[in-house]
C-alpha cells in the first residue's frame, strides 16, 4: 500500500514537473519578446555567459524560464517587455548593420537617435551597400524576417561590371555552388547597361552572408553598386538616404502576412 502510494505521488510530482515546463518559456524567446535582439542574437548572449537568472549566469541554450516569476537580466540590466515599434532606414555606404561594434565606426541604429527603445537590425546589409533596412524591437517578426524557412523576398538594385549573358542570369536561379553550399536568386532582371556596366534587380528568399556580391563574383562580375530597396511587400521609395521613417501598421502586418503565406505553403 505504502510503496503504491509513493508511486502515485511521484507520477504525480513529475507531472507537475512536465506541466510546469510546458508553462515556461525558452530563454531566448523571452530576450527577444523583451526587445534585447533577435532570438540568434539572444541565444549568442546567453552563450557569452552575459544573461543571468535569478542572479545565476546561464550558458545552455535551450533553458526555460518563467518571466512572471523570475528575474532575468542582461550584462546586469533587468529585462522588462516594451512596446513594438518598426522603422526603416535608407541605409548609407560605410554604415554597419550591429549594435556593437569594437572600432566605433557608424552603425545603423546612431541615425536613429530619437528612438527611445532598445531596436536592433534585422538581418545584414554589408558595410559597402546601402538600402533598405528595418529596426524593432519584435523579435518573433525579425525571426520570421530573417529564416530561411519563411521565404520573406528582398529586392536589391545591383550594379556590375560588363554585360551578364543570359546564361549568366539563368546561373543565377539555378543556383550556384559557394564554399557555403548552393546559393541562388528568387528572381533575376536585366533593366539597363550604362557604359561598359550593367544594372540587374535581384530578389532572394536566403540571405546568406554577401550572397549576391559573391554568386556574381562567381561569374567573373564585380558588383559596383548594391542597394536593397524592398524587404516583402515594404519598399523603400523616396526615403532619402540615411533618414528613416516609422511603418505603418498596414505594412507591419504585410511583413506578417508574406511570412505567413510561405509558411502555408510548406505546410
Amino acid at each position: 500500500m505504502v510503496g503504491r502510494l509513493e508511486c502515485n505521488m511521484a507520477g504525480s510530482y513529475r507531472k507537475f514537473l512536465i506541466q510546469t515546463r510546458l508553462l515556461m518559456d525558452r530563454l531566448n524567446k523571452v530576450l527577444a519578446h523583451a526587445g534585447i535582439g533577435s532570438r540568434r542574437h539572444c541565444d549568442d548572449l546567453i552563450s557569452a555567459g552575459r544573461v543571468a537568472v535569478d542572479g545565476q549566469p546561464v550558458k545552455e541554450l535551450g533553458t526555460r524560464v518563467d518571466p512572471e516569476n523570475q528575474t532575468i537580466t542582461v550584462d546586469g540590466e533587468p529585462i522588462h517587455e516594451e512596446r513594438h515599434v518598426y522603422w526603416l532606414v535608407n541605409k548609407p555606404r560605410g554604415y554597419l548593420s550591429t549594435n556593437y561594434d569594437p572600432g566605433r565606426r557608424p552603425r545603423v541604429i546612431d541615425l536613429v537617435p530619437h528612438i527611445d527603445q532598445r531596436v536592433y537590425t534585422v538581418g545584414r546589409l554589408d558595410e559597402n551597400s546601402e538600402g533598405a533596412v528595418l529596426l524593432t524591437n519584435d523579435g518573433d517578426l525579425a525571426f520570421a524576417l530573417m529564416h530561411p524557412r519563411f521565404g520573406v523576398p528582398k529586392t536589391y538594385l545591383v550594379q556590375v561590371a560588363g554585360r551578364p549573358t543570359p546564361e549568366d542570369l539563368n546561373k543565377l536561379t539555378k543556383g550556384i555552388w559557394l564554399s557555403a553550399g548552393r546559393v541562388k536568386a528568387a528572381g533575376v532582371k536585366r533593366l539597363k547597361s550604362q557604359g561598359k556596366s550593367s544594372w540587374l534587380r535581384i530578389v532572394l528568399r536566403e540571405g546568406k552572408n554577401r550572397e549576391i556580391r559573391r554568386m556574381l563574383a562567381n561569374l567573373q562580375h564585380k558588383v559596383l553598386t548594391l542597394k536593397r530597396i524592398a524587404i516583402g511587400p515594404v519598399q523603400l521609395g523616396h526615403l532619402r538616404r540615411g533618414k528613416s521613417r516609422k511603418l505603418a501598421q498596414e505594412e507591419v502586418q504585410s511583413l506578417r502576412d508574406s511570412a505567413n503565406r510561405r509558411t502555408e505553403v510548406l505546410e
